[in-house]
């Protein structure tokens, strides 16, 4: 069962959340971080990814970056930038997204639920991704950034959570530019804290839903420090790692799309007739077409868009795995068509979120870098949590969940 626990997190004073609070740090690249934090000395992209504040083009897994991060993480709290809670408590964090909002228990997430399976993934991480969180959360001693976490509605969850939030103001309550709204609730009632804990402890499970390197990290720095501390009890702030926890039904996975750099020797008429052999295909002209069901795909190719819908036998709707779109395409189109078989190794093919929309797929393909574009038909949380229950592992870049949490609004700090 689901373990968490309060935890006095580091926040930014009313007055400068909005400006504090940042995207993720895997959502930006470095020149992208450096525009947008260039005229916010408060952004937490200074933390987290420091690199802006050093030379352009230096190595970001460099020791001085790292160093950076903390410099940087020390000033913001001597500033009074980020200010430690003098109490343990809970916050939920809301988040409003085309007039849909979707509230989260902000709380310490268990380093045990995690090594146990309590706290289930559907994903493989990648060894030096793991590794640079690992180094970035050592050197600050802190979980900066939170990790996105779902699990199976609670009704008993949602209505303390909703009777907290309707009696108390929130602490911070601003739009970002992205126009998403965020509140978020410092949860300061020992009873209601308490209550949240007990109600938790009968959750059977939590589902990573984005965030697999943040939590491996975080999970393995808890385990490193548990065997350097001969006095280890269990309680200590290392052994959880920050989490929003969200129920299923209130989140939203949005497509995640590829684009393909060559065509593998192949002609368009080529790609045409040989996708003949797995889908029925409608040509759609040059307004963007978007896939509005499970087994159906959009292509883009040499200046048209094609619907391409999966014949009977090109899947499996007993396999949890062989159902997804991603699979489809990859078994039926992209190792016999254009000879990718890693995914997550390949120079040739890239991943693009749906939240950049299809213009981007077809501005990426007419630019000439990529040659085609596929766009899929979203996951489902049904599809996700079966996968993570069966203990299945999805194929890379297959969810992208948006609204994506917004980083600097609380920090789990490691010391006791």
């Amino acid at each position: 069962m689901a373990k968490i626990k309060p935890f006095r997190g580091f926040r930014p004073p009313r007055e400068l959340a909005a400006k504090i609070a940042s995207r993720p740090y895997d959502v930006l690249n470095s020149g992208e971080a450096r525009e947008e934090a260039a005229d916010n000395p408060y952004s937490l992209l200074h933390i987290i990814k420091s690199e802006i504040d050093l030379e352009p083009g230096i190595d970001v897994h460099s020791e001085a970056v790292y160093n950076k991060a903390r410099e940087n993480f020390h000033a913001f709290i001597e500033q009074g930038w980020l200010v430690q809670d003098d109490e343990e408590y809970l916050y939920v964090y809301a988040q409003t997204w085309q007039g849909k909002t979707q509230y989260g228990l902000v709380a310490g997430a268990s380093v045990d639920d995690y090594n146990d399976g309590i706290i289930k993934k559907h994903e493989l991480t990648r060894p030096e991704k793991e590794e640079d969180r690992m180094k970035h959360i050592l050197v600050n001693n802190a979980n900066i950034e939170p990790v996105f976490f779902t699990y199976k509605k609670e009704p008993a969850i949602d209505d303390i959570i909703a009777r907290y939030i309707d009696t108390h103001d929130p602490e911070y309550d601003f739009t970002a530019d992205d126009g998403v709204g965020h509140r978020f609730w410092v949860i300061r009632k020992r009873e209601v804290i308490d209550d949240l804990v007990e109600q938790f402890a009968a959750v059977p499970a939590t589902y990573v839903a984005d965030g697999h390197h943040r939590t491996a990290a975080a999970a393995r720095v808890g385990m490193e420090k548990r065997k350097n501390n001969p006095n280890h009890t269990g309680e200590e702030a290392y052994n959880y790692f920050l989490a929003v926890h969200f129920p299923h039904d209130q989140l939203t996975i949005i497509d995640y799309n590829r684009v393909i750099r060559d065509l593998n020797g192949h002609t368009p008429d080529e790609i045409l007739k040989q996708l003949e052999k797995s889908f029925m295909i409608e040509h759609k002209g040059t307004s963007p077409f978007r896939p509005d069901k499970l087994h159906c795909f959009s292509m883009y190719l040499d200046g048209y868009w094609y619907a391409l819908t999966a014949l009977p036998g090109t899947y499996s709707d007993d396999d949890p795995i062989g159902i997804l779109d991603v699979t489809v395409l990859t078994e039926q189109v992209l190792k016999p068509l254009f000879n990718i078989t890693d995914l997550r190794r390949s120079d040739r093919i890239d991943f693009v979120g749906g939240i950049r929309g299809l213009e981007e797929l077809k501005r990426r393909v007419d630019s000439g870098e990529m040659q085609v574009a596929f766009a899929l038909y979203p996951v489902s949380l049904e599809q996700l949590i079966t996968i993570a229950d069966t203990g299945n592992i999805m194929p890379p870049k297959t969810t992208w969940f948006e609204p994506k949490l917004r980083s600097g609004l609380v920090i789990h700090s490691l010391k006791d």
